[in-house]
Formats: structure tokens, sequence, C-alpha cells
């Protein structure tokens, strides 16, 4: 038997299972402690329930998922709309060196994946699910590029992507903890700042939402979509090249906010803008979550443990040994590597709280969460999203 839900009790189930698993991460130590976000708690005990019934012939569900490229596209463009000029300057040299590294480090994971996959003899864009994708790009990647890719023909992708992103948060949330503690007895590291020197927020001090606010910046969310799909869809028409429409908003995004700023520098009312943007990411995993079919990507859990093994190996030897000299090799050098191996392995939360617990033990850090989040959050996609699109249109 199936069970046929239609968009708006698909879109209720989405809620549904988002809100039950932000109550189970608020009640299970062990997933506040890995940072596992409430979407995917809760798409993935919707995907399992549904395995179960399928594989034992009972019963099957069909989910009509047509809202969840809006709340993609929307995410992507709070993204694009938080990265700011103004904020790249106060991080100063060391943004710039943390960006760019991540920049290569979207390259490197997309190159151990393609490898692996030739090893396991697969699809080189199956490893590319397992690369920079889902590393850096966590769930929120590996969700809207698994959705390219198996409209390009890539079966499973999706799924796989999902289950890399899962298995790679993980180990974000176990290595950075680690790497800190050795980089910081070895060096014999001490924060130089006091407790309230500490206290910093990227953001100035906001104005309250109001209706008039919110619906200023739902304009320009909705503008840069516009504008954003229009574009890539005539880019892929004109040269034949993959460039999804979420690509597109995101960078019309960075464009408009920074000609915003230019004219009204708080015409763009980040409290707000991170509301939308934590809402409709959450909708959109829990929607793509909730609809993966785990039956498919069961033949495919070692190959993928591989690889994921590979690029948490590649994360901890380059950390150590290249990024933390880079960055200084002082304490603020190796915090910033906390945030690293958490973002480039699961998430930005991953990374806040990798730091969080490094500076509650051994003192704060006011350039490393100045910057961390800033490249994390925004400006991470602004030189992966070229790697990953270019890879996707050589292997496809």
């Amino acid at each position: 038997m199936t069970i046929e839900l239609n968009q708006i009790t698909t879109l209720f189930l989405a809620l549904a299972l988002l809100t039950i698993g932000t109550l189970l991460v608020r009640k299970i130590g062990v997933l506040q402690k890995f940072c596992i976000p409430a979407p995917v708690v809760g798409g993935l005990l919707f995907a399992v329930f549904a395995t179960i019934l399928k594989t034992t012939d009972l019963l099957s569900f069909q989910l009509d998922t047509s809202l969840q490229n809006l709340f993609m596209l929307t995410f992507f463009t709070t993204v694009g709309l938080g990265a700011s000029f103004s904020l790249i300057r106060l991080g100063g040299k060391l943004l710039i060196v943390y960006w760019i590294a991540c920049g290569f480090l979207a390259l490197v994971q997309n190159v151990i994946g393609v490898s692996m996959a030739y090893l396991f003899n697969l699809h080189p864009l199956i490893g590319m699910m397992a690369g920079a994708v889902s590393m850096e790009g966590g769930h929120g990647g590996a969700t809207a590029y698994g959705q390219t890719l198996e409209s390009l023909g890539i079966d499973s992708a999706l799924s796989i992507g999902i289950a890399a992103a899962t298995f790679g948060l993980v180990a974000g949330g176990l290595v950075g903890g680690p790497i800190v503690k050795y980089l910081i007895n070895k060096h014999n590291l001490k924060s130089t700042e006091v407790e309230h020197e500490a206290a910093y927020s990227v953001e100035a001090h906001e104005a309250p939402i109001n209706t008039d606010n919110f619906l200023t910046q739902v304009l320009l969310i909705t503008a840069c979509i516009a504008g954003g799909t229009f574009i890539g869809d005539l880019f892929s028409s004109l040269t034949g090249f993959v460039m999804p429409g979420y690509v597109g908003a995101m960078f019309v995004a960075v464009i408009v906010r920074n000609i915003v700023d230019r004219f009204k520098e708080d015409a763009v009312h980040m409290t707000s803008i991170n509301l939308i943007g934590d809402v409709s990411l959450g909708i959109f995993l829990s929607m793509a979550l909730m609809s993966i079919k785990l039956w498919e990507v069961a033949g495919l859990a070692l190959p993928l443990l591989v690889i994921v093994f590979v690029q948490v190996l590649f994360v901890v030897l380059f950390a150590i040994f290249v990024l933390f000299r880079l960055l200084g090799k002082d304490y603020d050098a190796a915090v910033m590597i906390a945030g690293f191996a958490g973002h480039s392995l699961g998430a930005t939360p991953n990374a806040m709280a990798n730091m969080a617990a490094v500076t509650g033990r051994y003192g704060p850090s006011r350039k490393a969460f100045l910057i961390v989040p800033i490249v994390g959050a925004f400006l991470i996609d602004v030189v992966s999203m070229p790697i990953i699109i270019t890879t996707i249109n050589i292997f496809s």
C-alpha cells in the first residue's frame, strides 16, 4: 500500500519532524555533544521508519516535496546577504589566509572523493558527494547538490551525500578538541585576552524585528532569488554548463548586499536574515532527509566510510602542519584550528561548539570568534561553489 501526501501535508510532516528533532536534541546529550542538527535527527528518523516499512513490504510513502526548492533557494540567498565586504576588512589578513585555506581544502576534498571513487569503481560524482559537497558543505550542500546530480542521472546522490555529511559531522566534533589540546600543550600556548575583551559581536546592535524591516528583508531575498535563478538559467542555456539556481541566487545576494551597504548600511537587517535563513534551512533539510531512500545506499556504506576517513585524516594533518603555521602558531591560531576542524568536516555550529569548548577551558580568543563564523557561515561558499560546479561539469 502507498500513502500519498500532498504539498501541504508534506510541509506539515517536515515541520513536525523538525520539531521532534529539536526536542530530541535538547533531551539527548550525545546529539548536543556532536551538534547534530535537529532536522537531520527528525528527517532521518522518518527515513529509517519509511525504509523499514518499505523493505518489509508493509507500506510506502509518496511525498510532494515541491516546496523544498523554495526553502533551499531562500537559505542560500540569506547566506549571500550575510557576506558583507566590510566584515572581510574587519578580519584582516588572517581572515584572507583562513579563507584561502578553506578554498584549497574544497579543491583537495573533491580530488580525494573523485580519486577514491575510481579506486572503488564508482562514478566520480559519487565520490564528489563525499568531498567538499558534504564535508565543507554539510547537510545543506549535500542536499542541494545531491538533487542537482540526481537530475543529471546520478542515482542515490542525495542519500550518499547525506550519509557522508552525517559521518563528517560526527568526525568534526570528535577531532577538533584533541587537535587543539595537542597544539596548546606542544607549543605552551596561552590566551592573551581577558574575558571582557572577548565579548565581541560581528553584527552591530540592530533594531528589534518589526513588520517593516522584516518585509524589507523578504523583498531583498525574493529579488535575489528571482534575479539569481534567471541568471543561472540564462548561463546554463548559453554555455551548456550546469549552474543551479541557488548558486546564482547566492552570488546575486552577495552583490546586492554590498551595493546596498554603500547607500544604507543598516538596510540589511541580519537578525531577520538569520532568522529566515535558519527556518528555511530547517524546513528544507527536514523535507530532504525524510524523503531519502536509505535502502539505495546500503551497499555503499564501506566505500563511504573509507572516503570520509581519508578526508578526516587529511584535515587533521593539514590543520596541524600547515594551517596552524600560516595563522601564526599562537593561541588564536589554535582556537581557529578547532573551528576549522568543525566546519571543514561538518558545519559551522560544529566549529562554534569546538571553539567554545576550547576557550571555556583555556581562555578567550576574539580573533577566532570573528574570523571562523564569517568564513564558515558565509564566505566559504563563495570559493567552494565554483570548484564544485566545475567538478560536476567535468564529470557529468
